[in-house]
């Protein structure tokens, strides 16, 4: 400063003091975003921010004071841990066979993650480090069985049983209506719950194009697909440009007659690698989207060019408004010529197996894979929440203004590595749970109240694509400053901003 004071007079003065505060800005920014980064986060770093600690476990085999935990998939599971550590008793509810969700009925066999083995992990359960960087669906499989043993979720694990519906009560519990199926008989019955959490995950209710005509051909989801034999000797298309399209097209440009691809929009191919290090494990907590973007052109410029070269659209969209297209040989089958690029289709020429695209060419093919995408969808808890344009409107991602005591987890797509997100989500989900126990209202209204707004789409996309910095950023604000929600609700009932209760 005294230097400063010195050239008060000059123009030097306040170039030196703009870049003093420019500085002290930056430092205060690196600061607050240094121990947001997914990677480098501890489950310890996440429970130091004064847990509250409630003994929720039951001794007898009510469910009265349990949470029923619908969904034994990715987020489900990591549910469960979280649970375990806090002492909150449950049931999991699996549809299926087994658990894994997604990762035991929904994906082929030659799959490999497209986020890297650190951003993909729990924190609380690390993957072993002599597995790849991009594991397998085998040994992601592997990985969740190992978590399922270390804390023993096996014992609150219901499977082949769904939830038929969820009914509020006055009191706040939840009547819950189950079937329970076993090869020789279907069983239904009715439960009382303390609570409910919805985690039913994303891949299940497949979304399917409509165009004019009918195919002559053979018409599947990517959901569906499998293995490559399905391939082998047809002329496939594909239809999409996400991460499954693109997969399914490469593999089929390696088993099939012929392999087509068919993609509305353009969109952004990022490889899984750079300068032999995962892609996802450079971007740094502190560096803003805006730089981010700049830094991913700059790489894809040099590295890939023009998209047009390709035979491929210009994006319409900006890095991360979709969620990315992470692969690494779709453009390099492109350029051996073993994958064919089409626009939109326009429409199918009935009693054929031709397909016309909106550019006016015609092609045939045996196969077609749509590969786009899901609905999101809640049916044991239809008329309770509200939608907007397909997404539910669920107060910071979670919850309802309306009743107590009820939660949904999962319904935001992570940009990359869902496996650290589910960790923090689920530490400050334990928390929210306990800390309902002293609120007169619903959680949802009271954050409704303090300015929390409902969660819906990114850009052009059709998914709601969640930052993972700014979701561990908001879940340390939210875990320092839960403790102080039943003073805030006191003081809005006091105004009148809630009802008495």
């Amino acid at each position: 400063f005294s230097l400063l004071l010195k050239e008060e007079n000059s123009i030097f003065f306040y170039i030196k003091l703009s870049l003093f505060f420019l500085s002290l800005f930056l430092s205060l920014w690196v600061y607050i975003w240094k121990n947001c980064d997914p990677i480098q986060m501890t489950l310890k770093q996440l429970q130091s921010f004064h847990p509250i600690t409630t003994n929720f476990q039951v001794t007898n085999n009510s469910t009265e004071n349990k949470i029923c935990l619908i969904g034994a998939g990715f987020c489900g599971l990591g549910i469960g841990g979280s649970f375990k550590r806090h002492k909150i008793d449950f049931d999991l509810i699996e549809l299926d066979s087994n658990f894994g969700g997604n990762w035991f009925h929904g994906v082929y066999e030659t799959v490999h993650i497209i986020s890297s083995r650190k951003t993909t992990e729990y924190k609380d359960f690390p993957m072993p480090k002599d597995y790849p960087d991009f594991p397998s669906a085998t040994q992601v499989f592997q990985y969740l069985k190992n978590y399922v043993d270390h804390w023993q979720l096996d014992k609150h694990m219901e499977l082949n049983t769904k939830v038929d519906k969820c009914e509020p009560l006055p009191d706040g519990k939840w009547k819950v209506y189950l079937t329970k199926k076993t090869n020789s008989e279907t069983k239904h019955e009715e439960r009382i719950y303390a609570g409910v959490v919805v985690a039913n995950g994303h891949h299940w209710s497949c979304r399917m194009p409509n165009y004019p005509g009918e195919f002559g051909g053979e018409l599947i989801h990517s959901k569906a697909y499998k293995r490559p034999e399905t391939l082998v000797g047809k002329r496939v298309l594909v239809v999409g440009g996400g991460n499954s399209a693109c997969d399914i097209t490469v593999e089929a440009a390696r088993f099939a007659t012929e392999s087509h691809i068919s993609m509305r929009r353009g969109y952004w191919f990022l490889p899984r690698t750079m300068f032999g290090v995962p892609l996802v494990d450079y971007i740094s907590p502190w560096m803003p989207v805006w730089l981010q973007r700049i830094l991913i052109r700059f790489f894809l410029t040099i590295t890939v060019g023009s998209y047009k070269n390709y035979g491929l659209e210009t994006p319409d969209h900006k890095i991360f408004e979709h969620h990315p297209t992470i692969n690494s040989e779709l453009l390099h089958y492109l350029k051996l010529g073993r994958i064919a690029p089409h626009k939109d289709i326009a429409r199918f020429i009935t009693g054929t197996k031709k397909v016309e695209f909106v550019d006016g060419s015609v092609t045939e093919v045996d196969l077609i894979v749509c590969a786009t995408g899901y609905n999101i969808g809640l049916p044991m808890l239809e008329g309770l929440i509200e939608y907007s344009n397909g997404i539910p409107q669920l107060y910071d991602g979670m919850l309802t203004d309306k009743y107590k005591n009820l939660y949904v987890f999962g319904m935001g797509q992570v940009r990359y590595g869902a496996g650290p997100m589910i960790t923090a989500g689920a530490e400050l989900l334990s928390q929210l749970i306990l800390i309902q126990k002293k609120i007169h209202n619903p959680l949802g209204l009271l954050f409704k109240k303090i300015g929390s707004k409902p969660i819906k789409r990114t850009g052009k996309s059709a998914d709601v694509i969640v930052d993972p910095h700014r979701i561990f950023l908001d879940v340390k604000i939210a875990l320092k400053l839960i403790r102080f929600l039943p003073f805030i609700e006191s003081l809005l009932m006091k105004f009148h901003r809630l009802p008495q209760k």
